[in-house]
């Protein structure tokens, strides 16, 4: 385990070096080179700074109106039956769209419920196993300039709904 920690602490370090080294061998301007991207990097943050200012704005004005907790409530009443806690349905929408918002939820409910719990698990579970879909959606569609979007939402839609059922699945087996 102590070789790991030590594996996990140099790894950073370790690409930079295998990055300079390689610039340094193919002869390039490597400080021109980092001088460009970051110019890049910076435009596309400027590109896609309106699209997340509105999905964060957004989820902050459904979280604060109360429609998210009654969303949950209603959905709630039919998900229970199968398995699924209706205090996570909040958490399961958030997550779609702002992980920091998803996260704040997550912390609500380890103070409801506590860490533990198979509701702090289930909660843990979805986290880690699904995606800020329409996040991420935006940043790498507006970044890349795609056009047609094709089957992206659908599938992206569908891995979630694995996700969240095999979060149910995994926190009952414990």
């Amino acid at each position: 385990m102590k070789f790991l920690l030590f594996l996990s602490d140099l790894m950073i370090p370790l690409i930079l070096f295998y990055i300079v080294g390689f610039g340094l061998l193919m002869k390039g301007n490597i400080y021109e080179d980092f001088v460009q991207g970051a110019a890049d990097g910076l435009k596309t943050v400027v590109k896609i700074m309106p699209t997340l200012i509105g999905l964060m704005t957004g989820v902050g004005i459904v979280r604060a109106s109360g429609l998210l907790d009654k969303i949950g409530e209603f959905l709630g009443k039919f998900l229970d039956r199968l398995g699924f806690p209706g205090e996570l349905v909040p958490l399961s929408i958030v997550k779609m769209f702002s992980s920091s918002a998803a996260t704040g939820l997550l912390l609500d409910i380890y103070k409801k419920f506590g860490t533990d719990s198979r509701t702090g698990l289930i909660a843990s579970l979805i986290l880690s196993s699904t995606e800020t879909i329409f996040y991420t959606m935006s940043v790498y569609f507006i970044a890349a300039k795609v056009t047609r979007t094709r089957y992206t939402l659908a599938g992206a839609l569908l891995s979630t709904m694995a996700g969240t059922i095999a979060s149910v699945i995994l926190a009952s087996l414990m």
